[in-house]
């Protein structure tokens, strides 16, 4: 681990949607192995519950505008750690590199002298799926994934090529989309994309909280009535969002002595 890990260096970890169990082995060597951990709001207590005895904790989280430190201000704080000779992680929910802004975090740190690294973890679109029992992609039906990010200032409507989004086969998810989802729903069925389109909002995925609520896109600003603003949420459009698992068949002893020829 020194090798991988040695003092004075960042690693941008992939936290996963918030189960620890879905951590890779490598994030969970690299959270253990940590000096200092500055990690987001989404991160849960039983992921920081992995870090060493002596490590540093320090939250930078950002929830539904409300920022705890400014993305300069973490910047800064990586390569003060990172250059004062200490194991640095930067612990993000989900994939570091799926609207993590870890560009802006991985240049500053190299522009300043100090190694980057990333550990990519599950990110939550991934998650929703398996807790659901189905797929981000359909044979016939669903033969692209889209990942969009409805987060925009305040004030300003989403810029987003809706004629291009609301095109049929392919999957949407998109991420932090909530409060914008009334106008998702607008803009897409103004853009072609019928009403009843499968839509699922997916809640604190993999968490014990979790939510899947199903239903239409012309409801879609209904479904998400009842979701409060901390409560991470993913929306998934698309014929994915409708499809379900087959039940696993469990074999019978009469099905294994067809396939073996004897018990």
């Amino acid at each position: 681990m020194r090798n991988e890990f040695p003092a004075g260096m960042v690693w941008l970890v992939g936290a996963g949607p918030g189960d620890p169990d879905l951590l890779t082995r490598k994030a969970e060597r690299l959270i253990r192995a940590a000096d200092v951990i500055f990690f987001d709001a989404l991160v849960g207590d039983d992921v920081l519950a992995l870090a060493g005895k002596g490590a540093r904790l320090v939250s930078v989280g950002k929830r539904s505008g409300r920022h705890s430190k400014a993305q300069g201000a973490i910047n800064d704080l990586l390569l003060a750690a990172a250059r004062a000779g200490q194991r640095v992680v930067r612990l993000k929910g989900g994939d570091p590199s799926v609207f993590g802004r870890s560009a802006e975090e991985i240049d500053h740190c190299t522009q300043g002298g100090v190694a980057v690294r990333i550990c990519p973890g599950i990110t939550t679109a991934s998650a929703a799926v398996a807790s659901a029992g189905t797929s981000l992609t359909l044979r016939g039906s669903a033969r692209a994934i889209t990942f969009l990010t409805a987060h925009a200032r305040a004030g300003e409507a989403l810029q987003l090529d809706w004629p291009a989004l609301a095109s049929s086969q392919q999957t949407l998810g998109i991420y932090m989309g909530r409060a914008a989802a009334p106008d998702i729903a607008r803009e897409l069925i103004a853009a072609g994309l019928p009403k009843a389109t499968p839509v699922m909002v997916a809640v604190n995925v993999s968490r014990p909280d979790e939510r899947l609520i199903r239903g239409q896109l012309g409801s879609l600003g209904f479904l998400v009535a009842t979701i409060s603003d901390d409560d991470p949420t993913l929306l998934l459009i698309g014929e994915v969002a409708c499809a379900r698992a087959p039940v696993p068949v469990v074999p019978t002893v009469g099905d294994m002595v067809r396939l073996t020829g004897s018990l």
